[in-house]
């Protein structure tokens, strides 16, 4: 089974910051993107940071409804902050790991889309391509993190989700 894994902030929508789910502002071509995938026999599964989770700030199963109703076939959540020091947290390959045991998935026949280096980093490591999108953070500040990753290390940059998308389908 092949699968995409796509983060949610700056990725499928909003800016890069988070937004809370009842601000969360999807991209116009996001939902297409997410069918066109799951039309061409792609598992689409959410990763996603959220550390105002344990902050308490937000509720984990309002991310949860969100993002179901959004087309994505399974999602991981990290909801811990970064001082938590915590197995989730992307750039660790938890996630991927235990959706890649769940769903008997190949991780080279996998796709990680981020906007942040450490999408990258969690798809590179664990053995998936990974496309960098020029959306929320993935444009002006990847420069800022080159300590972090080399872009040069993605295997394909795109303007947005529906071009990774597209990317992915004639790869």
């Amino acid at each position: 089974m092949k699968a995409v894994f796509i983060d949610r902030d700056g990725t499928i929508g909003g800016g890069d910051e988070v937004a809370f789910p009842n601000d969360f502002k999807l991209f116009p071509f996001s939902e297409d993107a997410i069918h066109l995938l799951r039309e061409n026999g792609y598992k689409v599964l959410a990763f996603t940071n959220q550390p105002d989770i344990s902050n308490g700030k937000v509720n984990y199963k309002d991310f949860e409804k969100e993002l179901y109703a959004f087309g994505f076939d399974d999602i991981c959540i990290c909801p811990h902050k970064p001082s938590d020091h915590c197995k989730c947290r992307k750039p660790s390959t938890y996630m991927i790991d235990q959706m890649v045991k769940k769903y008997h998935l190949d991780p080279s026949k996998c796709f990680v889309v981020g906007d942040r280096w450490s999408d990258m980093v969690a798809g590179i490591n664990a053995g998936t391509k990974v496309i960098l999108v020029k959306t929320g953070a993935g444009n002006g500040k990847m420069g800022l993190y080159s300590n972090q990753w080399n872009p040069g290390e993605a295997d394909h940059i795109a303007e947005n989700l529906y071009n990774a998308v597209h990317w992915i389908l004639n790869f």
